[in-house]
């Protein structure tokens, strides 16, 4: 069986040593990058590789092209082959912000073709919280695989969203909380606001009180609401850099809803040009 969206801690932990399951600590702080390495160092779920956003599960930053851009996939490609991850391999991610950080790597992982990746469900707390182990001990070195990557189109531009604004054909959600979406409280990025005809779906809005995925049932009924009769391949999800809004791609999935697009540059990439609309909402 394998596993293409959520997996549970007490699956994941029948499988930690399975050496067709490959598990990787996603962890990380926007204000401190380097404070998911540190706790990856302090304490991972036994067997756990540590993946970094800045470095592995993002490009080169150029000024206009937003603040995490598409890593190159035939690099991420022979990352994840250095790590033993070939085409036949379950991989897990996790994190400690509720599926954040991971969903974007399940994301990218789907973008390059690779159906069997999941994110755990609760992320690391909910690990700990039913008492299971960390581990301080480094994974020995994978043997070497291939994994072909063969990105596909799941990804929208910003010409395309450029030309939909007058249009509105596309349905563009962004996942930032409601006051950043509203054009208040914009500490990260240099402009504040949104793109024109966005409907806001704050990510947190998929979990729970413990941090899990909410019942299935329940966000299939709020996006079809969302929606508002939009079929789901209509769908583009954007944020601030691309990251979050791999969660409300994940939630979507989880919903049944497919075929939904990522605006991989997001409010960071759209607003790096000021002759760009921007949309402001009042309180």
């Amino acid at each position: 069986m394998s596993y293409s969206t959520l997996v549970s801690s007490a699956t994941l932990a029948d499988h930690l040593e399975d050496p067709a399951w490959r598990v990787f600590d996603c962890r990380h702080q926007l204000a401190d990058p380097e404070a998911g390495g540190r706790a990856y160092v302090n304490g991972h779920l036994p067997g756990a590789r540590f993946l970094h956003l800045d470095r592995d599960l993002s490009g080169a930053m150029n000024g206009s092209n937003g603040r995490h851009p598409l890593p190159d996939p035939q690099v991420l490609a022979v990352r994840l082959g250095a790590a033993g991850v070939s085409r036949a391999t379950q991989v897990v991610a996790y994190d400690d912000s509720g599926g954040m950080i991971a969903g974007r790597l399940w994301w990218l992982l789907r973008w390059l073709g690779h159906d069997r990746v999941a994110v755990l469900d609760g992320g690391i707390e909910r690990w700990l919280a039913e008492g299971r182990p960390l581990s301080t001990e480094l994974p020995a070195t994978a043997a070497k695989v291939v994994f072909e990557a063969s990105p596909d189109d799941r990804v929208v531009s910003t010409g395309e969203l450029l030309a939909d604004v007058g249009e509105r054909q596309l349905c563009l959600i962004d996942a930032r909380s409601p006051d950043r979406f509203r054009g208040e409280n914009e500490t990260i990025d240099p402009v504040g606001g949104h793109i024109p005809g966005a409907r806001n779906r704050f990510f947190r809005d998929n979990l729970d009180a413990d941090g899990c995925f909410r019942p299935a049932a329940e966000l299939r009924r709020e996006f079809l609401a969302l929606l508002a009769g939009t079929d789901a391949k209509q769908v583009v999800m954007s944020c601030g850099s691309g990251v979050t809004a791999c969660h409300n791609l994940l939630a979507m999935e989880v919903a049944g809803l497919l075929g939904a697009r990522l605006y991989a540059g997001s409010w960071s990439e759209w607003c790096s040009d000021p002759s760009r609309p921007v949309a402001r909402q009042l309180p």
